[in-house]
């Protein structure tokens, strides 16, 4: 993909880009980056929910290869996982990242590098890791990063706990949007990662990612250019609702979502305080949520869907 095509070069051409990181970083004096909205000021040092300040916190990064074929590539998606996280999982499979302080606050200019350095290792993209609370961060690094060259898409890996004007301002900027859709029921969402309203955030999240990206584009070498990937980890005793997600996901976004459906969840974290989900998910369990997805008329299940079925 060239210069040409990524929508943020389109921006910094027509001064929109910087526009963005103007009107982004007012939202750090009363916090409303992410649906938490704690309103504390980030600029003066408070810290609301995230343990965030006004310099995002890089745990690490480097070409990954364990993502989606379309995102990997041959190549290897080029990950910067941030630390810290806006949802307080239970069973978090990376809880050193998201739950503890193990990151390294930067400047803008260093993320800028950071995605240059990614992208002359020949990464197929940009691949920000728990960006939902340091959007603003995000958007005045690539707005530095575009000015020296960066040309390769973006990639939004989120969990899905969304800030409706955070994604307006990513419109333009954000190639590909990879969100979790983690529950179906508030309740759920509430118990498991301790945040409010999680399934009509999301699903409004999820609607304005497609609306501005569409469904996922994949290029003649497999490699995914523009579009939405929904990602959903099975739960034991179908705690997240995947037969209610897969019907949202056929009926209000499209049949041609492209979604991986994940069996990787392992007792981790707080989960051996929460019997029903101290436990890995049952063979049945997984097969179960991919006849559920195809019954519900998705038709483009990540391709690992096929080989455990």
């Amino acid at each position: 993909m060239s210069a040409s095509q990524v929508s943020y070069q389109k921006l910094l051409f027509s001064g929109e880009l910087e526009n963005r990181v103007i009107e982004s970083h007012k939202h750090l004096a009363t916090c409303d980056v992410c649906a938490l909205k704690c309103s504390v000021d980030r600029k003066q040092g408070e810290m609301g929910s995230c343990r965030t300040g006004v310099r995002a916190k890089v745990s690490s990064f480097g070409p990954h290869f364990g993502e989606e074929d379309p995102i990997r590539g041959f190549r290897g998606s080029g990950t910067i996982f941030f630390a810290r996280c806006n949802l307080r999982c239970q069973y978090c499979q990376n809880y050193t990242i998201s739950q503890m302080d193990t990151g390294r606050g930067i400047k803008p200019d260093e993320l800028a590098s950071i995605m240059l350095e990614l992208q002359h290792l020949g990464c197929h993209n940009i691949n920000f890791v728990s960006p939902s609370h340091v959007v603003p961060q995000i958007i005045e690094g690539v707005f530095t990063a575009a000015q020296l060259g960066l040309q390769i898409p973006l990639v939004y890996n989120t969990g899905g706990y969304d800030s409706l004007s955070m994604l307006n301002l990513l419109d333009g900027i954000i190639d590909i949007y990879m969100p979790d859709m983690k529950y179906a029921d508030a309740k759920i969402g509430k118990k498991y990662s301790k945040v409010p309203n999680y399934p009509e955030i999301n699903q409004t999240a999820i609607k304005e990612m497609h609306r501005q990206v569409g469904d996922l584009q994949i290029n003649t070498n497999g490699i995914a250019t523009r579009g939405l990937l929904i990602r959903h980890l099975v739960l034991p005793n179908n705690l997240a609702g995947i037969d209610k997600i897969v019907a949202f996901l056929a009926n209000e976004i499209s049949s041609n979502t492209y979604l991986n459906i994940m069996d990787q969840y392992h007792p981790a974290y707080q989960s051996d305080t929460l019997p029903d989900i101290n436990r890995q998910i049952r063979l049945d369990e997984y097969q179960q949520a991919v006849q559920w997805a195809r019954t519900a008329g998705l038709n483009r299940l990540d391709k690992r869907q096929f080989r455990k079925i």
